[in-house]
C-alpha cells in the first residue's frame, strides 16, 4: 500500500457525454502515469461518477488519507462550497479518513501557454497585432469568479502582443459572447479570436461555438474564427499534480479579499457566512458505488453556499 495521499479529483459535471467521457480519461491517464499514487475522480452533479464513489473506491484500494483537488479553473460556488460540503458528507461516511483540499487551477502559466496554442492553431498567418481574442468563461452568480475569468483575460494579454484580449461569460454573468464580440468591433477589431476558458468539451463550450458562429454570420465584415478548449494537455496533467503537492504540504493559497462568504459585496450581502451544504447528486445513493444515470437538476434549483477554507 502506498504512503503517499491519495488524489482525488473533484469535477464540475456535464450532461455532454463527450465531456464527461474526457474528465473519466483525463483521471485514468493521470493514474496511469503515477502508478505509485491511488488516483480516483467523481462529478458533483450532472455526471457519473458521483465524488462519493470515487472516495469510497479510494477507501476499498486501502487509502485513509487523500487530497482533493478541483478541477476547475476559477474558485465558484463549487469549488468554495459544494466540493468541500461533499467531502465533510464522505468524512461522516468513511469514519477515520483525513483529507486536505486544493485550490483550483488557474490562471496558471501552463494554461496561459495552452490557450496561446490555442490561437496560434487558429489565426493561421495573421499577426498577432491584427488579433484580438474574446476569452469566453463560464460564468457565475460570484462575482469573485467572474473577476478571476478577467485576470485571465489581462495576464493572457501580458507580453503576447496581441491587438487586445477582451472578456465575455456563456451564462450567469455579463457581457455575452453577443455583447462580447459587439464590444471587439466597435473598439476596432478586425480578426477575432473567440477562446473559451473551458478544461474540456461540454454544453457550454459548444454553445460558444455555435453563438459565435451566429454573430459571425450576421457580421461578414468581422473575421471570427474559435479555438479549442484547453484539453487533456501535458501542462495540465502536471498542473493537477502541482496542486496535489500544495495540497499534500498544506501550502494552500486562497484569496478571500473579495468572498462573497467573508466579504458584503452589493447585491449579495445575505451570503456572508453562509453554510456550506452538500451538493445532490442524482447517482449519489451513500452505499458505495451506485451506476444509476440521473440527469440531475438545473442551476436555479440549489444555492451555492459555503467556503473551501477556515478564516
Amino acid at each position: 500500500m502506498t504512503t503517499a495521499p491519495a488524489l482525488l479529483i473533484a469535477g464540475h459535471g456535464t450532461r455532454d457525454r463527450a465531456g464527461a467521457g474526457a474528465f473519466r480519461d483525463f483521471v485514468q491517464e493521470l493514474g496511469i502515469r503515477h502508478p505509485g499514487l491511488l488516483v480516483a475522480g467523481g462529478f458533483i452533479e450532472l455526471s457519473p461518477p458521483p465524488l462519493g464513489d470515487a472516495v469510497a473506491e479510494l477507501v476499498e484500494r486501502g487509502s485513509k488519507r487523500f487530497a482533493a483537488v478541483p478541477l476547475m479553473l476559477v474558485s465558484a460556488g463549487h469549488a468554495k462550497g459544494d466540493i468541500p460540503a461533499a467531502l465533510a458528507r464522505e468524512k461522516e461516511r468513511h469514519p477515520g479518513i483525513s483529507y486536505t483540499y486544493g485550490r483550483p487551477l488557474g490562471p496558471h502559466p501552463g494554461l496561459m501557454a495552452v490557450l496561446e496554442r490555442r490561437v496560434d492553431e487558429v489565426i493561421g498567418a495573421l499577426d498577432r497585432a491584427e488579433v484580438t481574442v474574446l476569452l469566453v468563461g463560464r460564468g457565475s452568480t460570484d462575482p469573485d469568479a467572474n473577476a478571476e475569468v478577467f485576470k485571465a483575460a489581462r495576464l493572457f494579454w501580458e507580453g503576447r502582443g496581441y491587438a487586445g484580449v477582451e472578456t465575455a461569460f456563456v451564462s450567469l454573468a455579463a457581457p455575452d459572447v453577443p455583447s462580447g464580440l459587439d464590444r471587439c468591433t466597435r473598439l476596432g477589431a478586425k480578426h477575432v479570436v473567440v477562446l473559451p476558458y473551458f478544461l474540456f468539451t461540454g454544453i457550454l463550450p459548444d454553445r460558444v461555438l455555435q453563438q459565435t458562429q451566429d454573430w459571425a454570420e450576421a457580421h461578414p465584415e468581422t473575421g471570427v474564427r474559435s479555438a479549442g478548449v484547453i484539453g487533456p494537455t501535458e501542462e495540465l496533467m502536471d498542473l493537477v499534480m502541482e496542486r496535489y503537492r500544495e495540497a499534500v504540504q498544506g501550502d494552500i493559497r486562497m484569496n478571500c479579499d473579495s468572498c462573497v462568504y467573508r466579504i458584503a459585496l452589493p447585491g449579495f450581502e445575505d451570503k456572508v457566512a453562509a453554510p456550506q451544504q452538500p451538493h445532490f447528486h442524482p447517482d449519489d445513493d451513500g452505499h458505495g458505488h451506485g451506476h444509476g444515470h440521473g440527469h440531475g437538476h438545473g442551476h436555479g434549483q440549489h444555492q451555492h453556499d459555503g467556503h473551501a477554507h477556515a478564516h
